[in-house]
């Protein structure tokens, strides 16, 4: 009886269509009239977007669209490529029933009777996962050319800078001899000028060797915290009158082992370009937290403890297409004769060096954040 039944069912082919479309769960198929109202709806199609057949029918297909592409217009204009060009195929965002969003790829076929338009067949698919996963692969392999276009730099940078160094130890020490020799007072105002300048060359080459991982640390276990309240007085007068500066620290924040002077130059140069940024009044924020993540340059590593010093601006942030080059020796921002580029670079080769890692946060009209972070101890 079981198996006449079955036959009966599979030779209807109304019937046959009727099982196929409610046996498929991981597609929502569906068809549309030529105003884009539902007309039916399968089982997939609740799994998906979390509707019944009773709460679907009979409504527009554009509830499942953000507000912002029903505005734009994108649910017609599917509809319209479909009926012209013989079929719709795109990816983008929709709305389940709840409210959430998911990633849909989407294909819509124009259905006709005698060459007349009569409705659509739509048929939908999340890809979320698939989505995001690839949205991850793109951000590790972008990581990951960064951490070796940084890495590439800073070997012919720590080269140069060592070059550098050499010839200027040379003259500095050549300067020190002639000036204890020179006895007119012209004569030893010019030997002070060049040796100022000799220094000042030192000073570039150092921060060139801490981009390039090539300076020398002395590490010791600190609490970020204590070392922030006992600079604080600095920091603000290095913020200036016109900008408030604000200390967020969290509490039970454990140790970590880097080079306190590093650190506090570190900070300084960030608050320094904070203030630049901002002009004349501004807020800069100093906070500290713990968390637990990935270095984006070792994606192979497990998330791990860090302890996160960022330094946060409400300024007029980086423009996106300048924001990959700004931790590169001699890349600034600012105008001509404001700054040697050298600053950033100093803070991502010391939180390198000292086994961390830096990060920008920036968003063009609404400041901008740099974020250390340190192996907890």
């Amino acid at each position: 009886m079981l198996e006449e039944r079955t036959n009966d069912l599979l030779n209807d082919e109304a019937r046959q269509f009727s099982l196929l479309l409610n046996s498929v769960t991981d597609y929502a198929i569906y068809m549309l009239d030529t105003e884009g109202l539902i007309r039916t709806w399968n089982p997939g199609g609740r799994r998906i977007k979390g509707y019944t057949n009773r709460e679907v029918v009979g409504t527009s297909f554009t509830r499942f669209y953000l507000p912002e592409d029903i505005e734009a217009g994108v649910p017609e204009r599917n509809l319209h490529t479909a009926a012209t060009e013989g079929r719709y195929v795109g990816e983008g965002w929709r709305v389940r029933k709840d409210g959430t969003r998911f990633r849909a790829s989407v294909v819509i076929d124009p259905i006709r009777v005698d060459g007349e338009l009569i409705g659509y067949a739509k048929v939908t698919r999340d890809i979320t996962e698939r989505h995001v996963a690839q949205q991850r692969l793109q951000e590790a392999q972008a990581n990951l050319l960064q951490a070796q276009k940084l890495e590439a730099i800073g070997k012919f940078t720590l080269g140069m800078a060592h070059d550098f160094n050499n010839l200027l130890t040379v003259i500095i020490n050549c300067q020190d001899l002639l000036e204890a020799k020179v006895q007119d007072e012209g004569s030893a105002k010019l030997v002070d000028t060049t040796l100022r300048a000799a220094e000042r060359g030192a000073l570039l080459t150092r921060q060139l060797l801490s981009f390039a991982r090539g300076q020398t640390l002395a590490p010791e276990r600190l609490d970020l915290n204590d070392v922030m309240r006992e600079c604080e007085g600095v920091l603000r007068r290095s913020a200036g009158d016109a900008i408030a500066l604000q200390l967020d620290l969290a509490d039970d924040l454990p140790t970590c082992a880097v080079d306190r002077t590093q650190l506090e130059t570190a900070v300084l140069n960030l608050v320094c370009n904070c203030r630049d940024a901002m002009n004349e009044a501004g807020r800069i924020c100093i906070h500290t937290a713990l968390q637990f993540t990935q270095d984006p340059a070792r994606p192979e590593q497990p998330p791990t403890a860090f302890v996160r010093l960022s330094v946060h601006d409400n300024g007029p942030g980086i423009p996106k297409e300048q924001q990959a080059r700004v931790f590169e020796p001699f890349f600034t921002t600012k105008p001509v004769g404001k700054g040697s580029g050298l600053g950033l670079s100093q803070v991502f080769g010391f939180t390198a060096q000292s086994g961390g890692f830096t990060r920008l946060i920036s968003e063009p009209g609404h400041g901008t954040c740099v974020e250390m972070y340190f192996p907890a101890v």
